[in-house]
């Protein structure tokens, strides 16, 4: 692993980071085979096991698709143990093309953002261990990403934020109301069309939900949700676009991960 940053526990918040290891944590690019498929077993067992993902095409428990091998793939470790806690991995313009399009577009018609794509980079796969939620991995993560989009340049990054559909879709409508409202408030905002769209207008939109954790952190970074959701069959997902300009993102934020 090529390493970025590492940090150790101490005492005053070492409950807060719920490090099973006792020890810290180290976030860098992976650069091994090894590495790469320690990765594509997380990313197996926490779709599968909490979202119900289908992957016909799966081999001894590997979640691997075509992009991979043209994504850089971040990654943290227990430093101790060496186990993998949580990852996302980033495709750049040039590699897009290489890989025959960004994964959005597999679910999204994206060319309302045909202005800015060759300074937009996707990010997804975002995958934490269960251990690990409380905000420190995802933290370490970003400044993974951050540090990468700001090496080659990039302003913009796109995604696909999944929400769960276990719920008959309670979640997806708190999502889509948040989501509506930034469209209808934003009229300048780029919107991207999903291919096959889920039907929003079937969500039951009474029921009180919270917002996912993800999402939500997308949200406080300044990123915007620029259209409706895409159904994905094989993770039982509403699939929402998110847009983020890092030029736009939160003044703390940006300072955090060293972008001013």
């Amino acid at each position: 692993m090529l390493e970025l940053a590492r940090v150790q526990p101490d005492a005053e918040n070492s409950a807060a980071w719920a490090n099973p290891s006792g020890g810290g944590l180290v976030m860098g690019l992976a650069r091994t085979n090894e590495e790469l498929e320690a990765i594509q077993r997380l990313r197996y067992k926490v779709f599968t096991e909490e979202m119900n993902a289908v992957f016909p095409d799966a081999v001894d428990g590997l979640d691997s698709d075509r992009f991979d091998p043209w994504c850089e793939h971040v990654m943290v470790k227990e430093y101790d143990s060496g186990r993998v806690v949580g990852t996302y991995r980033l495709l750049t313009p040039a590699n897009a093309v290489k890989a025959g399009g960004y994964y959005s577009e597999s679910e999204f018609d994206i060319s309302a953002l045909d202005s800015i794509r060759d300074r937009m980079a996707e990010v997804g796969r975002s995958c934490i261990h269960a251990d690990y939620r409380n905000g420190s991995v995802i933290m370490l993560l970003w400044s993974g990403i951050a540090a990468l989009m700001q090496q080659v340049g990039f302003q913009y990054v796109l995604g696909c934020a999944s929400v769960s559909l276990r719920d008959d879709g309670v979640t997806a409508a708190e999502v889509w109301r948040r989501a509506s409202k930034m469209l209808r408030d934003n009229k300048d905002q780029p919107v991207i069309v999903p291919r096959h769209r889920y039907p929003v207008e079937r969500l039951n939109s009474e029921l009180p939900a919270r917002v996912p954790p993800l999402i939500k952190g997308y949200l406080q970074l300044g990123a915007s949700i620029c259209g409706e959701p895409a159904w994905d069959p094989d993770f039982n997902a509403a699939d929402f676009p998110v847009l983020l300009d890092l030029e736009k993102m939160d003044p703390r934020y940006r300072r955090h991960f060293g972008l001013d």
